[in-house]
């Protein structure tokens, strides 16, 4: 997978989430800048935007990705060299704007990812806001999708597929005291930093759908994507069920049918998928796939299960012991890049043809403004004549 893909400039629509904030302590949103900047204070939020040209900051480079509200490119910073991914986001210039993102989409964004600062989770460095244009100066994580560097192994025991749910977990776990919520965790999202070495490090990405939640409150939202429905726990159960089966324990043959399977509680542990799959594991998986939110495991509670956090050495034994259905998995991911592949050039097809459409329109009204000008001028041109003629018949 290659580096753009971090980045989900047109997000997905889909299923309903729903959250329950735990109440924890309130953040203070914002970076720290260093010495006075010239900035602005999002209207809706406590999103902090800076004035400065970004090009006397950072050295634009290729581009990495575009899609319907902006594109990505490679930056490098001027001071000390170090590469970024810049995100140039189109802003709605006015209200009833339809071109660009609206204003309080990117500011939440952006409030949301100052204020996490997490190992495991995408760093925002810098933020420069213009009239017409918003860019976000994100790391550059070069390591792929979690999903594609595991379908390239020949094999993976259950220990080291832990150690990856471990590092989604502690992500979410500090998202989650500071009563935020991903609302599209899903494989895409998961990537790592750099993939050429033995336990690459997690990063959780695309806070375009996030939500800072209401304290002790409810947060309802239509977003997301069908079969990782709910809460971002019910998503890691999903997650988890599918990196040790290769199998999607709700998944239909339309988004109906995945969500009726769902409200249904319709997936099961099969022998053929979960022949080599540990009793903890499975058990991991349905206290996550609980249908009432209340009783489903919280993130820290997840950190001390035992499949997590063995309590014995007999545990930690079987663990490493088992491994993860690898011909399945290579497979489910194969499909989910075709699906994935699919679904992009329908897109694309999509926007050519309005595109296309929106040319032939512009044409034709060009072509109507020529004629009402043709017209225009021939009336005008025979009053001249008329006029011409009074004169000559009074003279």
């Amino acid at each position: 997978m290659s580096v753009e893909q971090q980045f989900s400039i047109l997000p997905e629509p889909g299923g309903l989430y729903s959250q329950v904030s735990a109440g924890c302590s309130s953040l203070r949103a914002g970076s720290k800048a260093e010495g006075p900047v010239r900035g602005r204070v999002g209207k809706s939020s406590m999103a902090v935007f800076k004035l400065e040209n970004v090009e006397d900051l950072y050295e634009i480079g290729e581009v990495l990705g575009s899609g319907h509200f902006g594109q990505v490119r490679a930056v490098q910073e001027r001071a000390t060299g170090v590469r970024w991914a810049g995100k140039f986001l189109k802003v709605r210039k006015c209200a009833s704007s339809r071109l660009g993102l609206e204003r309080r989409t990117v500011e939440r964004e952006v409030e949301i990812l100052q204020a996490l600062q997490h190992n495991n989770i995408m760093a925002l460095k810098d933020v420069f806001e213009s009239r017409a244009e918003v860019v976000l100066i994100v790391e550059l994580i070069s390591g792929g999708e979690l999903f594609d560097f595991i379908a390239a192994k020949e094999s993976l025991s259950e220990t080291e597929a832990i150690d990856f749910i471990k590092q989604i977990l502690q992500g979410l776990s500090y998202m989650h005291r500071k009563n935020i919520a991903h609302f599209d965790l899903k494989p895409e999202n998961i990537m790592l930093s750099d993939k050429d070495i033995p336990l690459p490090n997690i990063k959780i990405i695309d806070f375009g759908l996030a939500q800072r939640l209401p304290e002790g409150g409810e947060y309802k939202s239509m977003c997301g994507t069908p079969q990782y429905i709910a809460s971002d726990m019910w998503s890691l159960g999903v997650i988890t069920y599918i990196l040790l089966s290769g199998m999607s324990p709700f998944q239909g043959e339309t988004d109906e049918e995945t969500l009726t399977n769902i409200v249904k509680m319709n997936y099961m542990f099969d022998d053929f998928h979960f022949r080599e799959t540990t009793p903890m594991a499975k058990d991991f998986i349905q206290k996550l796939l609980v249908k009432e939110q209340s009783e489903r495991m919280t993130a820290e509670e997840c950190l001390l299960h035992p499949w997590i956090k063995p309590l014995t050495r007999k545990e930690a034994a079987s663990r490493s012991q088992s491994s993860i259905n690898m011909k399945n998995f290579k497979r489910f991911n194969a499909r989910r890049k075709w699906k994935m592949s699919y679904n992009m050039v329908w897109a694309c097809t999509r926007l050519s043809r309005l595109q296309l459409l929106c040319k032939t329109r512009a044409n034709e009204d060009e072509e109507l403004r020529q004629c009402e000008s043709d017209q225009e001028d021939t009336e005008n041109n025979h009053r001249a004549s008329l006029i011409r003629r009074r004169l000559s018949s009074s003279s």
